[in-house]
């Protein structure tokens, strides 16, 4: 199941893991410091196009941020 917990777990080790401020990443996507720090927290969730512009800065997989793991083959 994926919880908001989850996304903003794995959104504040990518974050982490990008070496980059929140100020800096917040000025790449278009947003506030402070809603990096909200979405850090899990107080809210980005929207779809927020969640896009940040997997490019961050260059990251959208599936990974919202923990989809891909079935596996056969």
């Amino acid at each position: 199941m994926i919880t908001t917990q989850n996304i903003s777990e794995k959104l504040a080790e990518a974050i982490k893991q990008s070496g980059m401020k929140q100020t800096t990443i917040a000025e790449k996507i278009g947003v506030r410091q402070q809603q990096i720090s909200c979405y850090i927290k899990g107080i809210t969730l980005p929207s779809l196009d927020t969640l896009s512009r940040l997997c490019t800065a961050l260059d990251l997989d959208a599936n990974e941020i919202l923990c989809v793991e891909r079935p596996k083959e056969y």
